[in-house]
C-alpha cells in the first residue's frame, strides 16, 4: 500500500483539535535587521543572525537565539555563534518588549571556528557547520545543536566547545549510488538527506534523556522535493547513538515545503512548526504564506529505522497530528511588515510560566541577515519598505546601485533612486499566551548546580530577612 498507511488505522493518527485548544495572540517585535551581536566583528560578520531557533532554559532563565550558517548561503565565511539574549515579559498579559543581546558565544572544534562556509575539500563536515536547532540539557547544562550540513548533532559546552558528536543514522546520510558519502551537494546523490534539508528540529526530553533532531523534508530515496514524510531522529543522550526513527507527514502542496522547528511539550508530545517558501524574505515569493504549527503525538507510531518510507507496500504508522493547526503564525501579521508574513518562521520556544498559571510561547523569524546572492555567488542586501510593501536589491553593505524586486521574488533591473523608508528585512518575534490545561506542558528538570544554587539563594534569603528581624 502506497505510504504504509492503512485506512483502518487513520483515526488513530489524528489527534483531537479540542484536546489542545489554540493559543491567544499576545503581540508581536519587528527587530532591526541592521543590528550587531556582541562578537566583536564588523560588518557582515557582526550583523545579528536572527531566529534558526529559540530556545528558554526555566532553570537558568535564559533566552537563546541560534544563528544559522551565517550570510551569503555557504558561500562566506562566517564563524558560527548563538545569542543569548534578555526579554522583558508582562507577568500578567505576556506581552514582550525590550529585546537585548547580552552573550554572543562562537561554536569551536578542538580549538579551530567551526565556519558556516558549505562542506568541500577545504572546509570539511565538522568545520563546515549550519546550526539550526538548539536546546539546553537540563541535566547538565550543556548545549545540544543540530546541523543540516551532515545532518550531524553536536554537544557542546557553555563556552562554545564541542565536546561530543552523536552518531547520525546511516540511512540519513547523504550518498551517491555507490554508497559513497558527500555532503557538499546532491549531484550524484540518490539517498538520504537533501542538501540544505537536514536536521532542522531539535527538541529534548523533560528528563534529558532524550534528544529528538528532525529532518526539514523528505529525503533524496524517499520523494525528494515531492516527498511527505520526514524522519524524527530519537537520540539516546547517555549512548549518543540513535533509538528510533518516526515518520512525520506534512500538509500541502510543495512551495518549498517543510518544518523548522521541533518543541517537546512532555515526554511523548511535540509541536513542530511546518512552513513553505512564500512570505517577506530575501528572495522569495509574497504569496500564499503557510506558516503553521501543529501537535504531534509519537506514542504508537512504528520506529521506521529500516523502512523506506515510500516503498510500495511499506506498512508504518506516523506520529498522530493534530488535524487543525494549534497556531497559525500568518495570522496576526505586523504593521511594521506592511501586513505581510514572513517567509522563514524558524524558531519556537515555550517560554517562563505567567502569574495566571498559563506559559508564554515565543516564535521568531530567520531573515537571512537581509541578505541574498546571484547565481555566480555574489552578494547584496535586500531592503523593505513597509509602506509600499516593496523590495530592493543594492549593492553589500551601502544603498547604492539599487534595483527592483518583484512580488515574485525575481530582479527586476529597474533601478531605485529614492530608497527612503527602506530598512534591512527585520527578524520578527511573536508571542502567545496559552494554559497550562491547553499545553499540557511539562517542564526540564532541574539542573544539579542550578537547584542547588536556588536552595542556596533562599537560604541567603532566609538568613538575611532573619537578620532584618532582628536588628529591628
Amino acid at each position: 500500500m502506497r505510504h504504509g498507511i492503512l485506512s483502518a488505522l487513520l483515526a488513530g493518527l489524528v489527534l483531537s483539535a479540542a484536546a489542545h485548544a489554540s493559543p491567544v495572540f499576545v503581540n508581536g517585535l519587528a527587530l532591526p535587521g541592521s543590528l550587531s551581536d556582541l562578537s566583536g566583528g564588523s560588518g557582515l560578520n557582526a550583523r545579528l543572525g536572527y531566529f534558526s531557533d529559540i530556545y528558554y532554559d526555566p532553570n537558568r532563565r535564559e533566552w537563546w537565539g541560534l544563528s544559522d550558517r551565517g550570510p551569503g548561503g555557504g558561500v562566506l565565511s562566517y564563524e558560527t555563534r548563538v545569542q543569548r539574549f534578555t526579554l522583558d515579559v508582562n507577568p500578567t498579559t505576556g506581552a514582550v518588549s525590550n529585546f537585548q543581546v547580552v552573550q554572543t558565544i562562537k561554536f569551536a572544534n578542538g580549538g579551530q571556528a567551526m565556519n558556516g562556509l558549505a562542506p568541500n575539500p577545504v572546509n570539511v563536515l565538522g568545520n563546515a557547520f549550519d546550526p539550526e536547532g538548539f536546546v539546553v540539557n537540563p541535566r547538565s547544562g550543556t548545549l545540544l545543536v543540530s546541523d543540516e550540513y551532515g545532518p550531524s548533532l553536536y554537544e557542546f559546552d557553555r563556552a562554545g566547545n564541542r565536546v561530543r558528536a552523536f552518531t547520525t543514522p546511516a540511512n540519513i546520510v547523504p550518498r551517491s549510488a555507490s554508497g559513497e558519502p558527500n555532503f557538499a551537494s546532491d549531484a550524484g546523490n540518490t539517498l538520504g538527506k537533501r542538501s540544505n534539508r537536514g536536521f532542522e528540529g531539535l527538541a529534548i526530553s523533560p528528563d534529558g534523556r532524550y534528544t529528538f533532531a528532525m529532518l526539514q523534508s523528505a529525503m533524496l530515496d524517499e520523494g525528494g522535493a515531492t516527498g511527505v514524510y520526514n524522519r524524527i531522529v530519537k537520540f539516546d543522550n547517555d549512548t549518543g547513538g540513535a533509538v528510533a526513527q518516526y515518520a512525520y507527514r506534512m500538509e500541502g502542496s510543495s512551495q518549498g515545503r517543510g518544518i523548522s522547528a521541533l518543541v517537546a511539550i512532555n515526554d511523548r508530545e511535540f509541536m513542530v512548526l511546518e512552513r513553505n517558501n512564500r512570505g517577506l524574505g530575501v528572495d522569495s515569493d509574497l504569496s500564499s504564506p503557510n506558516k503553521k504549527v501543529f501537535i504531534i503525538d509519537v506514542t504508537g507510531a512504528t520506529d521506521v529505522s529500516g523502512i523506506d518510507l515510500d516503498a510500495p507496500g511499506a506498512l508504518f504508522t506516523p506520529v498522530a497530528k493534530s488535524a487543525t493547526p494549534f497556531i497559525d503564525l500568518a495570522a496576526n501579521a505586523l504593521g511594521d511588515l506592511g501586513g505581510l508574513s514572513p517567509e522563514k518562521w524558524e524558531g519556537l520556544a515555550i517560554g517562563p510560566r505567567l502569574a495566571d498559571g498559563s506559559y508564554l510561547l515565543l516564535a521568531g523569524t530567520d531573515n537571512d541577515y537581509s541578505v541574498t546572492q546571484n547565481g555566480t555567488g555574489t552578494q547584496f542586501d535586500i531592503y523593505f519598505n513597509s509602506a509600499k510593501g516593496q523590495r530592493i536589491q543594492c549593492d553589500l553593505g551601502s544603498m547604492t546601485n539599487c534595483v527592483a524586486v518583484a512580488p515574485n521574488g525575481s530582479v527586476t533591473g529597474t533601478p531605485v533612486a529614492d530608497t527612503d523608508g527602506y530598512a534591512l528585512i527585520p527578524g520578527v518575534l511573536h508571542a502567545y499566551k496559552a494554559s497550562l490545561s491547553d499545553l499540557g506542558y511539562v517542564a526540564p528538570v532541574p539542573e544539579p548546580g542550578t537547584y542547588a544554587l536556588m536552595l542556596a539563594g533562599l537560604g541567603l534569603m532566609g538568613f538575611m530577612a532573619r537578620r532584618r528581624m532582628r536588628a529591628s
